[in-house]
């Protein structure tokens, strides 16, 4: 619950509580799994009829959406980019949206949204003379570039990081941004990302084949009655 009203507090989301997310989509799960499997026990069409009519809106909406987020790419980049930059200003005030960051700056070898500089959001991170912070002018250890030999974390490799000039910092920090690396990651695994969302379009597809199939077969079956 913690972790959700956090998220509320740094997305716009005109306070939502993310949890009422869960249970509409829970809900719609249960009622689409109930009509389905007890349409086909007891041969019910109109169960049946329901669960592929509820299962084909569901696919045109997936689909809407994916055209909706090709057109609107640069929306969807502008919105990645204004969470992650809420983050970096909440980065001390919460441990869970703390290691949130770090995980995603450690995996996708990327520091900030668009670059290291974008800490300066942060109040213990930013230049400003009046900032008395040990970690001005720095990066969070996440930022930093690993060296396999070391086998514990130096939680200081980020200190003055930004002080130094730029070819310096790439050698001790990541200097690209999240963003960015976000993007050349879909690229570099897009042949799998497509592949998830084709693999779970045609399971939706065949699940309405079968459906229709059987309500086919059993209005048939009453018709030569």
């Amino acid at each position: 619950q913690g972790v959700l009203s956090n998220i509320s507090s740094i997305t716009d989301l005109g306070g939502f509580d993310p949890v009422w997310l869960f249970l509409v989509v829970g809900g719609v799960m249960f009622i689409l799994g109930f009509a389905g499997c007890i349409g086909a026990l007891r041969e019910n069409t109109f169960l049946l009829k329901f669960f592929s009519v509820f299962l084909g809106i569901i696919f045109f909406l997936e689909l809407t959406a994916g055209v909706l987020a090709f057109v609107f790419k640069d929306w969807i980049k502008d919105q990645l980019y204004f969470f992650i930059n809420n983050n970096i200003r909440a980065y001390r005030d919460d441990i869970d949206l703390q290691n949130l960051i770090d995980f995603t700056q450690e995996y996708w070898q990327c520091c900030g949204a668009f670059g290291a500089d974008d800490w300066n959001l942060n109040i213990y991170f930013n230049c400003t003379d009046s900032n008395a912070s040990r970690e001005r002018c720095g990066v969070p250890f996440s930022c930093c570039t690993k060296d396999p030999a070391e086998d514990v974390i130096n939680t200081q490799c980020g200190y003055d990081a930004r002080q130094k000039p730029e070819v310096d910092q790439q050698i001790v920090i990541y200097t690209k941004g999240c963003v960015p690396q976000f993007e050349k990651w879909l690229q570099d695994n897009l042949t799998i990302v497509a592949g998830i969302f084709i693999g779970i379009a045609l399971l939706q597809i065949f699940g309405i084949c079968l459906a229709q199939n059987l309500v086919s077969d059993i209005e048939s079956v009453r018709a030569s009655w």
